[in-house]
């Protein structure tokens, strides 16, 4: 099919030395675009330009990390592990991992500012055959880049904050309808929706700060008369802990897991004002506020409960820190707000996704690819966002609950594990090179 890209940017993308050459070459005619700009049409097809600030690119990042995974994972990776001091180290190497990851992606994203994350990345790393590493990456990104578990998820949530029991078709009809209204808000009115999306993230650090305050008043003995030891976790903290490979191992997925979504900014440099100096400001304070939160409301969670009392406990961590310092009523507030930050997060992944929807569509590796390249009504990527929002549709409506919803999530997992083994085999050679 043929690609819908003018030829000088797809020639940037093939050959990532010729960007240079936007800002370096003295010959060049002062028209040419420097590094970062949009080409020639190229803004037409993006729809809206270059609208995210600062601000709006950290929160893009923020979004996209803090999802549920704060709110839940702590207990089962502790009782994984067995003890707190192993828990805070995997919790520790989960964030040194994603901080060497990101500095890779911000190499790449200042090398080649263009939206379209790995698509961009691969095609400029394998560029022959031509259009092979675009089109192994399409299948994935189209087919697996759903998000119909966080959809659920907020299903789950709002159900559990009501107070009463679902039925199965009843989760499907509240995830369905949740996608299909994000993706509506996104294609009809996209200013108001980053909007959105930047709010919820202010309630999410909202939310986090006041776990984290909470539990410092818990360990100042300010709940003494409901946690009598707050300090009873951390006493002897590498008791019990298992020397399992196993469990370590999944133990840190699960934490790479909370921490995913610290690329998310590399899907739109397209849009970010600035695209370079941004990527390179937003990228570590977006993951480092994440970082720091997360530890301490770890710390949080563990004056409220010891690890056993955590296991044995049928309730996330945040709702069973929620019971034991302020009762019954606010735990059913925190299921209110981890509802919310699902919701949040489906958005700014929904967000980042259209786009690489519709750059795939422009490179014509999919059928119909003006259609799916088009920013019809309001300058965002419509038929992208479809393009999103038919695989989730499926699988919320088709895929039975169990180990087939499982085993999808886990072939999205092993397809994503995948780019990063190609991407690492292309810095090491260029290392030695």
């Amino acid at each position: 099919m043929e690609s819908l890209k003018n030829e000088p940017r797809a020639n940037a993308i093939a050959h990532p030395d010729s960007i240079s050459t936007f800002e370096h070459d003295p010959r060049g005619s002062s028209n040419e675009p420097k590094v970062g700009e949009l080409l020639p049409g190229e803004a037409e097809l993006g729809g809206l330009g270059r609208h995210l600030g600062l601000w709006s690119t950290v929160a893009l990042i923020v979004g996209r990390i803090i999802g549920t995974g704060i709110f839940s994972t702590p207990s089962s990776i502790v009782s994984s592990v067995g003890s707190v001091g192993a828990a805070f180290m995997l919790w520790l190497l989960g964030l040194a991992s994603c901080l060497s990851g990101l500095c890779i992606w911000l190499e790449l994203g200042c090398m080649i500012p263009r939206s379209g994350g790995e698509k961009v990345y691969l095609e400029a790393a394998f560029k022959r055959p031509k259009l092979l590493a675009t089109t192994f990456f399409a299948w994935q990104a189209i087919i697996l880049g759903f998000t119909a578990s966080g959809c659920i998820v907020f299903a789950s949530y709002v159900i559990k904050a009501a107070g009463r029991t679902a039925t199965e078709w009843e989760k499907r009809g509240i995830a369905l309808a949740v996608v299909t209204v994000i993706c509506a808000a996104h294609t009809v009115v996209p200013r108001w929706a980053v909007r959105g999306m930047n709010g919820l993230v202010i309630v999410k650090l909202v939310v986090l700060l006041f776990i984290v305050v909470a539990g410092r008043a818990v360990l100042g003995g300010a709940a003494k008369d409901r946690i009598p030891h707050p300090t009873a976790s951390f006493q002897n903290a590498f008791a019990g802990t298992t020397s399992s490979g196993y469990l370590w191992a999944t133990a840190l997925f699960k934490v790479l897991n909370s921490y995913a979504g610290w690329s998310n900014a590399a899907y739109v440099p397209n849009e970010v004002k600035n695209p370079v100096r941004t990527l390179k400001i937003a990228g570590p304070l977006g993951l480092g506020i994440c970082g720091v939160l997360y530890m301490m409301a770890n710390v949080s969670y563990f004056a409220a409960a010891t690890p056993k009392e955590v296991a044995a406990s049928k309730l996330t961590v945040a709702a069973l820190f929620m019971n034991k310092v302020f009762g019954t009523a606010a735990e059913k507030a925190i299921s209110v707000l981890i509802a919310i930050s699902a919701f949040g997060n489906v958005m700014t992944v929904t967000f980042a996704q259209a786009r690489v929807n519709q750059e795939l569509a422009k490179e014509g590796v999919i059928p119909f690819p003006r259609f799916w390249a088009s920013s019809w009504p309001a300058g965002a990527p419509g038929a992208g966002l479809l393009l999103h929002w038919i695989p989730s549709a499926i699988i919320i409506i088709a895929i039975p609950f169990g180990d087939a919803y499982n085993f999808i999530l886990d072939v999205e997992g092993y397809s994503w594990l995948s780019h990063q083994l190609l991407r690492c085999r292309w810095v090491l050679l260029a290392s030695l090179c």
